[in-house]
């Protein structure tokens, strides 16, 4: 009944749509013609400017804050273009490679204002002070996560593992900040939060791995030029989908625009999306990810009491769990259904020791098991489901009788206190954005293009798997330093799965000393749990500053 309901609505909007198409009768009762199309106004740069302190570790740090935005152009964009026949001679337009959507003498009208907020410290040289570069992931996610609950100089308080209360929310001077560190610059993705996209063919301009690359690109570099940065530190610090645009990202900027960064830090890593816990059954002969998730489940049961005479130390646990996963456990799935019983049996019984799911339900499952259905069944006696995000978090099971999770408890429970607290000091303290609506997350999933074209290659190809641009991006830059931060209760991007996807980069073994790695008893927003965010400043505060003398002294 719902899809009939989605495809007549598709159809009444397509019957509207013809008949709209169509110019009305003039008083002679022929057709009138249609008016011209409204002209698309082009988006221009904003600035607002405020000013503010933190305290950090018990010194004051004064910053200017800037909200603003800045307008960014899809590849194929020439600043030099004509955009008339007659403003360019013959030669020229047959030499000029058009880009899509767009004749040979014309740019594309598709263009991206990014929106952004920047702290900068006072009375810092610019050479002498490091930039870092923020953003979500999604695709679709704004930065309103990393910004309000990580590293920004005011913090949302939220209640732990559990739903926080409703409005009003405590937003206080975030003594985690780090600005201690580096000047701060946290970027919405085109078409979110007050990003905004427009022109012809506008989607498929921003919305794929590729084409948001290439918009970050632009929009780095052009925030370089605007603040006087190009010679100062420069980090990038992507989460989640983040990572992956992180990857494609520095590669870009470094091989593509002649930009050298000191470091990249990515918290909640995927790479490769191959490997992902959500949807290996789509996937059959890959068992890679029912392996890579494994360790996060034992650390999920272990938290919720779900194993009987499990190690009480938890790193003791996952090691354990992590040689099984890549012998025993990786030897049965390959083998398939070659796999005799007793060997079924036994695999089975360690699934059941670590995960804490039921011994029958791990064989009806054939031995594999994914993320959601993991979610929806290990608190299955108590009408629970577990968090996606955060495995520490738990709700209400919405469908007792689901095969998989419904929702993610974790963004029920503090999803409206990150947006409501934005809102509030965006308007109120950083006095921006009173006339327009900030959009936390849009559903770019349904519509985003997933190929990428690698490094070296010639054409995209249908995988999104951006670990040979890491690779890339490190062996080009041999410099470039790298810190992987995960949290161990994380369904979304398992740690594990960084981990291993780090491993199997294809560059020389030595760069793999390049690599720092740091584990956290969090999720997939580290930061949500707070002893937690304490470390990951610690981490990536020391990170920033060891790279920067490192790169200061070659």
């Amino acid at each position: 009944m719902k899809r009939l309901y989605i495809l007549t609505v598709g159809a009444m909007f397509a019957v509207g749509t013809a008949f709209a198409d169509e110019a009305p009768p003039n008083a002679k009762g022929t057709a009138a013609a249609k008016p011209p199309p409204a002209k698309i106004e082009a988006f221009k740069p904003e600035e607002q400017a405020s000013e503010g302190a933190v305290t950090i570790a018990g010194s004051r740090i004064d910053y200017q804050a800037v909200a603003g935005t800045l307008v960014v152009h899809p590849k194929g964009w020439d600043d030099a273009a004509k955009t008339t026949d007659k403003d360019s001679s013959k030669e020229d337009q047959q030499n000029r490679n058009p880009p899509d959507g767009a004749s040979s003498d014309q740019n594309p009208t598709a263009e991206a204002s990014m929106f952004y907020v920047a702290y900068f410290k006072k009375g810092a040289a610019p050479e002498a002070r490091p930039v870092m570069f923020l953003f979500n992931g999604g695709p679709g996610s704004s930065t309103v996560w990393l910004h309000m609950g990580a590293f920004g100089p005011k913090r949302v308080g939220t209640a732990g593992d559990t739903h926080s209360p409703a409005a009003p929310y405590t937003i206080r001077d975030n003594d985690q900040s780090l600005l201690d560190a580096s000047d701060l610059v946290f970027v919405d993705a085109p078409g979110t939060g007050f990003s905004r996209i427009s022109g012809k063919d506008k989607a498929k301009a921003f919305y794929g791995i590729d084409a948001d690359a290439y918009a970050f690109a632009d929009f780095i570099t052009a925030f370089l030029s605007k603040y006087s940065r190009w010679n100062s530190p420069k980090f990038l610090f992507g989460e989640s989908y983040g990572t992956t645009r992180s990857a494609a990202l520095i590669n870009l900027l470094e091989t593509d625009r002649h930009v050298d960064f000191n470091g990249v830090v990515l918290l909640s890593q995927i790479l490769n999306f191959d490997l992902s816990a959500d949807g290996p059954q789509f996937n059959p002969g890959v068992d890679l990810p029912y392996q890579l998730a494994l360790p996060t489940y034992a650390a999920t049961a272990w938290y919720h009491h779900k194993l009987v005479g499990a190690a009480k130390d938890l790193p003791v646990l996952l090691e354990e769990v992590e040689r099984f996963a890549m012998n025993d456990y990786a030897l049965a799935l390959q083998a398939g259904t070659a796999l005799d019983q007793a060997q079924r049996d036994a695999v089975a019984a360690r699934l059941h020791d670590y995960t804490g799911l039921l011994l029958e339900y791990v064989k009806k499952a054939d031995l594999r098991i994914n993320g959601g259905e993991f979610e929806k069944t290990l608190q299955d006696d108590s009408g629970t489901t577990t968090g996606r995000l955060d495995t520490r978090f738990s709700g209400p099971t919405m469908d007792p009788l689901s095969k998989e999770a419904d929702y993610d408890p974790q963004t029920a429970a503090i999803g409206s206190a990150y947006a409501s607290a934005f809102n509030d000091y965006i308007r109120r303290v950083l006095k921006y954005g009173d006339d327009k609506t900030y959009k936390p997350m849009i559903p770019l999933w349904r519509i985003w293009n997933y190929q990428h074209q690698p490094p070296n290659f010639p054409r995209p190809l249908p995988i999104a798997n951006v670990m040979l641009d890491l690779a890339s991006a490190m062996k080009y830059n041999p410099n470039l330093k790298i810190q992987l931060n995960a949290g161990y209760f994380d369904l979304a991007t398992p740690f594990y799965q960084g981990v291993y996807e780090m491993r199997q980069l294809p560059m020389p073994t030595k760069l793999q000393a390049n690599i720092e790695y740091k584990f956290y008893q969090s999720g997939h927003m580290v930061y949500a749990h707070e002893a937690a965010l304490k470390e990951l400043h610690e981490n990536v505060a020391a990170f920033i500053r060891d790279t920067d003398h490192l790169a200061g002294e070659q």
